[in-house]
């Protein structure tokens, strides 16, 4: 069996990959581990999204936690990145969200967070997965079997949590939500209209079947149309667990990831606050932002692609702002995981101190047109472009070709015998040309 674990916690079709079973000893070993590290009772947070999958894993994993000796602090539904923050606030010793993020309905997963807020580092998750099949003796009784306790003002809390993130004065400002059918449903309207927002909302009905269909942050679609429909000054659309935004200007365009950065590490540098003038995304961000930055005295670090490796980056540094073109972005001095929330936020912050509309920022990113192709390999030798001279020369000639208005990212799948070629530059009939051209090649070298 391959690693348990992902770049995102443990995920799968709910009831087959994600079975009962599998999540009530993930609950069970956590506690283990805790028990034996802590010599005490452990508390975990558990909080999830909208799926109707949710009601029968929740069960699960709180039943496991519960039979381990461990007590259950039960937010109910509630976005990721509040179980991130309510972890640290009522003192728990990890948190637990069950939700698949942007996924569709019928996929969900588990992810842990440290007593701190942050996701559980790679040798922790190894060692549940080590441990799972374990037998962990005699099980607890009598008073030491854990309790649910019920965090009625969980929502409230979280909700005053990002009310001082900034100091925003949106009164009477027309903001169009999407919450995806998914955790931000209630928080979302509610923390805009404290602010004193005129919030309109689509997608805040959750069947349990609706999380992520044809909505939210992944079908921009539905939020364009509502904007342009309603003469809102900006729209704001979160996925199914509110960890990650993509915006809408007052046009009705689409503002992504690397326009937000882009905006947000330009408003924080003016004001002093962007450590070492420096933001973190993955190799998948476009170069555009890249430019953008550098443009203004920002250098831009890039690492694999996923929000934990830019969070390691930013970790290890020092940087404060980092995070992906997916939308999913980390204020480390504001939070310890990416939060679509605190990202509308910050965004909202920044167009307003710039008194300038959205669409007016979003024009300092230039957007370099991108073509990703796949290239079918033998599934042992994906990696082997690498050690490959012919292959290697080839990527060399294109880069001088397009000399720094261009960029070559090669990257083998992790569960297909692919290779993913994504070439950027400033002519799109170009870059289609380089990449077919490339992933031919490896194709031949590879096959």
């Amino acid at each position: 069996m391959g690693r348990l674990f992902g770049t995102d916690g443990v995920r799968g079709v709910a009831n087959d990959e994600l079975s009962v079973e599998l999540v009530y000893k993930l609950g069970e070993t956590v506690t283990y581990i805790l028990r034996k590290e802590k010599d005490k009772k452990p508390a975990i947070a558990v909080g999830r999204d909208t799926r109707v999958s949710g009601d029968m894993l929740e069960a699960a994993l709180m039943a496991g936690i519960m039979a381990g000796g461990g007590d259950v602090y039960y937010l109910g539904v509630i976005p990721t990145p509040a179980v991130a923050y309510l972890t640290r606030y009522y003192n728990a010793d990890t948190g637990a969200v069950i939700s698949a993020s942007h996924n569709p309905m019928e996929f969900n997963g588990i992810k842990f967070f440290n007593g701190d807020g942050f996701k559980l580092p790679d040798e922790m998750e190894d060692d549940i997965e080590a441990r799972l099949e374990e037998n962990k003796g005699v099980r607890p009784t009598r008073f030491e079997i854990g309790r649910r306790y019920d965090m009625k003002d969980a929502e409230e809390v979280y909700i005053d949590f990002l009310k001082g993130i900034e100091e925003l004065d949106i009164k009477g400002l027309k903001i169009a939500l999407d919450c995806a059918n998914g955790a931000s449903y209630r928080v979302a309207p509610a923390l805009f209209k404290a602010l004193g927002a005129d919030v309109r909302v689509i997608n805040n009905v959750p069947t349990g079947l609706n999380i992520n269909h044809k909505c939210g942050s992944t079908h921009i679609e539905a939020l364009q149309e509502y904007v342009r429909e309603i003469g809102a000054k900006v729209g704001l659309a979160f996925d199914g667990d509110a960890d990650r935004l993509i915006a809408v200007d007052e046009k009705g365009n689409v503002v992504n990831g690397d326009s937000i950065m882009a905006i947000c590490g330009l408003d924080l540098k003016g004001r002093g606050l962007l450590n070492k003038d420096t933001v973190v995304a993955t190799v998948m961000s476009n170069l555009g932002l890249e430019v953008a930055l550098k443009e203004h005295g920002i250098r831009l670090i890039r690492t694999k692609v996923g929000d934990r490796y830019v969070l390691e980056e930013m970790k290890r540094c020092g940087y404060s702002l980092g995070g992906e073109q997916s939308g999913h972005i980390i204020f480390l001095e504001a939070s310890t995981t990416g939060d679509g929330l605190i990202t509308a936020l910050k965004l909202l912050g920044a167009v307003k101190r710039s008194g300038k509309n959205l669409s007016e920022l979003v024009g300092i990113v230039p957007d370099f047109p991108q073509t990703l192709i796949n290239a079918r390999v033998a599934n042992n030798k994906k990696e082997c472009y690498m050690d490959d001279e012919v292959i290697l020369k080839e990527i060399k000639r294109i880069e001088e070709h397009f000399d720094g208005r261009g960029r070559v990212v090669i990257r083998p799948s992790g569960t297909e015998p692919l290779v993913r070629v994504m070439i950027e530059g400033d002519n799109l009939e170009e870059v289609k040309r380089e990449a077919e051209g490339l992933a031919r090649l490896i194709e031949e070298r590879l096959s």
